[in-house]
This record gives C-alpha cells, sequence and structure tokens, in this order.
C-alpha cells in the first residue's frame, strides 16, 4: 500500500500580486511538511496590448518578478502571462491552468505524490500540508479529499451578504445530498481539495473548463473511488468572498451578481426534489430485479432520449453492485442538479429545511434585507450541520 511523503500544491494565478507575499509566508510558515508549490501565472495572449485587460497584465508580470526572487522555497513557476506564452483560442481559463499544474505535476512526480489544489487568496493553518498528508496515509484508497471551507467576511456589507447568501446555498445543497447518503455529496472548490496522483492519473485527468471544472473532476474522483469529506478543523481553508468576473459562474460570479440574481441562478432548491432523488436511488436494488417506475424516470428519459432506462445496464452488469454503481453512473452529481432545477420552485424552501433541522431563521428573513449579523448566523448554524454531518460519513 502506497505512503504519501511529499506534497505538489497547484495554485493558479491571474492578478494575485495582492496576495502573494501573504500567500508566501502562509507556506513558510508550514510545519512538518515537504512540498513543492506548482504556480501558473495566466492570461489569454494579447492582454498586453488590450486596453481593457492590460492592468491584469501588468499584475500578472509583477507577480512573475516576485516569484522568481523567493529562493527559500521550492518553486516550480509556469509562465501563461508573458507575450507569446499566454492562453491561444479556447485554451483559457482556471481550467486549463489548473491542467496544466496538474500535468507538470504529473509529468515529474510517480504514483505517491499528494496533490493539493489550492487558490492564491485563500487562508490556511500552519499545519494543513502535513495534516493532509496524514489524513491521505490514514485513508490511502480514497480518491480524493474534500476540505471544510469558511469565507471571512471583508467589512464590506454588500459583499459580506451576497457571499453568505452564496454559501448558504451551498451548504444547504451539500447537506441535502449528505441526508440521502449520495456518493456526489461533496463540495466543489478549487481551493478545497487534494488527491493523489494516481488517482487523478486513474479518471484521465481534469476537463480544462474555464469554469465548474473542480466540479466535474471531483464528479470523476466519485464515480471510480470514493471521496473523503473531511471535519478535520486543522484542514478548514478559508478563500476570500471576492467579486470575480474571471469565471462564467462559481463564488466570485455569485459575488458579483448580489443577492437579488442568486434568487434566481442559485436557488434553495424544493424538499420534494432531494426526496424524489433519494426515493430513486432506494430503487436502484429493485431495478436490478426488474423495470419499475422511479420518481426520476420522466426526467431521465426525456434527459437520455430513451424509454429503456435500466435493462441495458443489467445486461452489462451481471452482479446487484455493479449494477448499483452503474445506476449512480447514469444518475450522477450533474443529472442530480439538472433534476432539482426543473423542479417546481418553493419560495420557502429554505424556511421549512431550517424549521426541520432546528436552523435559526425569523419569520420576516430575507437576505435582502435582514441584518448582516442574522444572515451570519444562519451561515454558521448551517456550517455546524455540515461539519456534523462530515464527521458521520
Amino acid at each position: 500500500m502506497l505512503r504519501f511523503h511529499h506534497i505538489s500544491v497547484a495554485i493558479p494565478m491571474l492578478a494575485e500580486c495582492a496576495n502573494i507575499l501573504h500567500l508566501l509566508d502562509l507556506f513558510r510558515n508550514q510545519r512538518d511538511s515537504d512540498f513543492t508549490l506548482y504556480l501558473c501565472v495566466n492570461q489569454p495572449e494579447g492582454w498586453d496590448i488590450d486596453p481593457q485587460h492590460r492592468d491584469q497584465y501588468l499584475d500578472n508580470q509583477q507577480s512573475l518578478s516576485l516569484l522568481r526572487q523567493v529562493s527559500d522555497l521550492d518553486i516550480v513557476l509556469l509562465d501563461y502571462s508573458s507575450p507569446g506564452h499566454g492562453w491561444q483560442g479556447k485554451q483559457k481559463g482556471v481550467g486549463w491552468a489548473r491542467k496544466v499544474l496538474f500535468d507538470k505535476i504529473l509529468e515529474q512526480r510517480g504514483p505517491d505524490e499528494l496533490i493539493i489544489s489550492l487558490d492564491a487568496d485563500t487562508d490556511f493553518s500552519d499545519t494543513y500540508l502535513s495534516s493532509l498528508l496524514q489524513m491521505m496515509n490514514q485513508h490511502p484508497d480514497y480518491a480524493a479529499i474534500c476540505v471544510p471551507f469558511y469565507h471571512p467576511l471583508s467589512g464590506d456589507d454588500a459583499i459580506d451578504c451576497s457571499i453568505l447568501r452564496y454559501e448558504c446555498y451551498m451548504r444547504h445543497y451539500f447537506i441535502q445530498l449528505m441526508l440521502i447518503r449520495s456518493p456526489y455529496a461533496f463540495s466543489a472548490l478549487g481551493s478545497a481539495m487534494a488527491f493523489p496522483l494516481w488517482s487523478y492519473n486513474r479518471v484521465g485527468g481534469i476537463t480544462p473548463l474555464q469554469g465548474g471544472e473542480d466540479f466535474y473532476l471531483m464528479q470523476k474522483f466519485s464515480k471510480t473511488g470514493r471521496v473523503l469529506c473531511s471535519a478535520d478543523p486543522r484542514l478548514l481553508v478559508k478563500p476570500q468572498g471576492r467579486i470575480s468576473l474571471r469565471v462564467p459562474f462559481g463564488t466570485g460570479p455569485a459575488v458579483a451578481q448580489g443577492v437579488e440574481v442568486q434568487q434566481n441562478h442559485y436557488p434553495f432548491y424544493p424538499q420534494q426534489g432531494f426526496d424524489d432523488v433519494a426515493a430513486t436511488i432506494a430503487l436502484f436494488p429493485k431495478l436490478y430485479e426488474c423495470d419499475i417506475e422511479t420518481p426520476m424516470s420522466p426526467f431521465l428519459r426525456q434527459q437520455l432520449k430513451t424509454d429503456d432506462l435500466w435493462a441495458p445496464l443489467r445486461k452489462n452488469f451481471k452482479r446487484a453492485d455493479l449494477f448499483i454503481h452503474a445506476c449512480h453512473e447514469r444518475v450522477d452529481g450533474l443529472r442530480i442538479l439538472q433534476y432539482l432545477k426543473q423542479c417546481p420552485p418553493d419560495p420557502l424552501a429554505l424556511q421549512h429545511f431550517c424549521t426541520l433541522h432546528n436552523h435559526p431563521l425569523p419569520a420576516d428573513f430575507t437576505f435582502q434585507h435582514s441584518p448582516l449579523e442574522q444572515i451570519n448566523t444562519l451561515r454558521d448554524s448551517l456550517f455546524r450541520q455540515e461539519m456534523e454531518l462530515r464527521s458521520q460519513m
């Protein structure tokens, strides 16, 4: 069985000069860990002459200059920013930056390497790396580790309200998936995941999307193995909840949209939708024996463009456990999200959830008008429930 001794930390950087000195100090303060930093300073080609993006190009150049002067840390610096080295055509965005980072590690390291994915704006403890290494050695057969996250408040009420609304959405969704024991219960943040190199190689690497690449990578890990959703407080990461339009969706754009727009783009999905998913999952063993209707069957027939949902799986997988695994691959994390999105919206979904799980939510609560302290209290209550569920997984 593999033992992990060395860590490769992968961090994409676009206009992160203001965060670099603090980030480097975080690594200088790491205890009992042997690691290499893989840093990719990146942007599309042509930004050096594009007035709209020249400031970001100059920020990247300053980042490169700072990083090239570092001599007390083991750094592999990838320059995808300087003229002639930027992204070309469709090869752009944080997905491509993560891909070239992970692939460089794959090129230089062996299967017993632990890869930690981070972002440049993220805080973590001085035992973060050593704790992750210890956890991976305690669970060497796991395909990935999903670490807990918590966005610190900035002091700007509008931004803080927006990030709290988005974080509550994420935690509600994650908690619901954990409660129904979905194998796709994980948080998908590029700054909050780690995995062994052998696992990354087994899933064929990351799909280099401009956004959502972290979700699809974690889904691959869930399909080929088990994802450990750790509750260890030493592994808590604290990414900034900042406005960013560098990706089409995710935390940065959600904060930029504000609370009003989030109501439509990131709704609290109705309890009935999660109940339907749970009931469908519970019927997988029965489906191995014969075709029966599930709550998700009409949706799946439409999505997959077939009336014969389960017979081909029974034909290809002769054991019940293999058949059930194939069903989970069919009803995967993306299908679950698509199903929930088409469910009739319930404006009281969050209120019903909070009542059921004893979260503090006054009758007149709204993200638009309630005091920030009240919204933060709700966030913290959801965080505690999530951590309790993580510890039981």
